[in-house]
C-alpha cells in the first residue's frame, strides 16, 4: 500500500503526540507512526512523572528555555483538559556542609533561567516543613509538581485525533529516503506501507538516532552518537515520609536518587545511573541488589529508612547524546536550517525535562518548520 499525507510524526510518546497535535491543529493531515502496540510505551511511561521548574540547565539552553515555557503550558493544559496534576513543591537538599556552595550555585542557575521563586531554607526551616528530613539547608521550588503522564498523553492524542490525525500502531519504520518531492518511509508491521509526506518529524525517542541512520540522502555526519542510560526505581513499602518531592544536590548524569510521589501519594525513589552497552533488547527488570546503593543514597537525607522497606519497582532508559563521564548535552532539535531539508526535523537526546517541555518542544518544532 502506498499513500501520501501532509505530515508524518514518527513516535507516539509524549513529545511525538504533542507535535502531532500542533501539526493537526495547524490544518495538516497527520499520521502518527508508532512501532509499539500502544502509545507512550518507551521513556514517556518510564519516568518520575515530575513537572520540573527549569532549575538545573545551562543558561540559554533549549532545556532551560523549553522547560520554563513548557511548565506553564503543561499546567495550563492540565487545567483545561482535566488531566490530574499536583503542584506539590520540591526541596533540593544539601546533606553536608561541603554541599552548601553547590546548593547556592543551583539557586543562581535557576535565576539565570528565569526561575525566581526558589526559597532558601535553613536546616530548621526545612525540618519545620519536613520533620523526617536530614539536611544542612534546602531550596524550596514551589512550582515543581507531578502529572498523570498517561492521562496527559491520552488528552494529547484526543486533541490530535479531533483535528483528523491518525495513529498507526505496530508500525515500525524500516527505512526512508529524502527526495525532492518530500520524504518517503517504508513501514513494516501489521499493515506494511510506503508513505510520503512534505513534513516528517522524527520523535522516535530512544531510537531517533538509529532511525535517522536509515534515511537515504541524509548527511550521516549530522547524526550524533547515541548512548543509553538506564534508571532504576524502588518503591517504599510504608507510608510516604514526606509531603514534598525531595532531591539531593544534582549529579553529573542525572538528578540523583530522589524521592517523588505518585498521584496516589505512594513514595518512590530513583532513578540511579546504569549505563547500557546499547539500546537493543533492553531489559527493564530491576535488580533488587541495586537497592544497596539506594539505601546509602536515601539515608543521607532520610536516615530513618529501615532495611527491607524498599522494593524493586520499575525502570526507564534515557536517550543520551553524551558518553558516560561527559557533561550533559542539550536537546538537539535539528531542523531545516541545520541540514537543509525542508519539512524535516530530528529530535535527538530528548530526555528529562522532555515531559515538562513537551508542549514547548512542539511549539519549537512548528517554528522551525515555518522558518524561511
Amino acid at each position: 500500500m502506498s499513500e501520501r499525507v501532509d505530515a508524518i510524526v514518527i513516535g507516539a510518546g509524549v513529545v511525538g503526540l504533542a507535535v502531532a497535535r500542533s501539526l493537526a491543529q495547524s490544518g495538516k493531515e497527520v499520521i502518527i507512526i508508532e512501532a509499539n502496540k500502544a502509545i507512550g510505551m518507551g521513556t514517556s511511561s518510564r519516568n518520575s512523572e515530575v513537572i520540573h521548574a527549569g532549575i538545573y540547565y545551562p543558561k540559554d539552553s533549549l532545556k532551560a528555555k523549553l522547560c520554563v515555557q513548557g511548565k506553564e503550558m503543561l499546567y495550563g493544559f492540565c487545567d483545561s483538559h482535566g488531566v490530574p496534576c499536583k503542584k506539590l513543591g520540591k526541596l533540593i537538599v544539601a546533606t553536608s556542609p561541603d554541599q552548601l556552595d553547590a546548593l547556592k550555585a543551583v539557586q543562581v542557575k535557576a535565576a539565570e533561567n528565569g526561575v525566581n521563586d526558589l526559597v532558601w531554607l535553613s536546616k530548621e526551616e526545612a525540618r519545620s516543613r519536613e520533620p523526617n528530613l536530614s539536611c544542612e539547608a534546602a531550596l524550596l521550588s514551589p512550582s515543581t509538581g507531578i502529572v498523570d503522564t498517561h492521562a496527559f498523553m491520552l488528552a494529547l492524542q484526543g486533541d490530535a485525533e479531533e483535528q483528523g490525525a491518525m495513529l498507526a500502531l505496530n508500525s515500525p519504520v524500516l527505512s526512508g529516503k529524502i527526495e525532492e518531492s518530500g520524504i518517503t518511509l517504508e513501514v513494516g508491521g501489521d499493515m506494511p506501507m510506503t508513505i510520503s509526506a512534505d513534513i516528517v518529524v522524527n520523535a522516535a525517542g530512544l531510537y531517533a538516532i538509529e532511525l535517522a541512520r536509515t534515511l537515504d540522502g541524509f548527511d550521516q555526519k549530522l547524526i550524533p552518537d547515541d548512548y543509553f542510560c538506564k534508571g532504576n526505581y524502588f518503591s517504599l513499602g510504608t507510608k510516604a515520609p514526606f509531603s514534598h518531592l525531595i532531591y539531593p544536590v544534582p549529579e553529573k548524569a542525572g538528578l540523583g536518587v530522589h524521592l517523588t510521589l505518585d498521584m496516589g501519594g505512594q513514595a518512590r525513589f530513583g532513578p540511579d545511573v546504569e549505563w547500557l552497552d546499547d539500546g537493543k533488547d533492553i531489559d527493564y527488570a530491576v535488580d533488587p541488589k541495586r537497592g544497596e546503593i539506594f539505601y546509602e543514597a536515601i539515608r543521607r537525607y532520610w536516615p530513618a529508612l529501615k532495611d527491607g522497606d524498599l522494593h524493586a519497582d520499575y525502570s526507564g532508559v534515557r536517550p543520551k547524546i553524551q558518553a558516560p563521564g561527559e557533561e550533559a548535552r542539550d536537546f538537539m532539535i535539528q531542523g531545516p536550517q541545520d541540514h537543509g531539508i525542508l519539512g524535516f526535523v530530528n529530535l535527538f537526546g530528548i530526555e528529562s525535562p522532555g515531559l515538562t517541555s513537551s508542549l514547548a518542544i512542539a511549539q519549537e518544532v512548528m517554528e522551525q518548520l515555518e522558518a524561511k
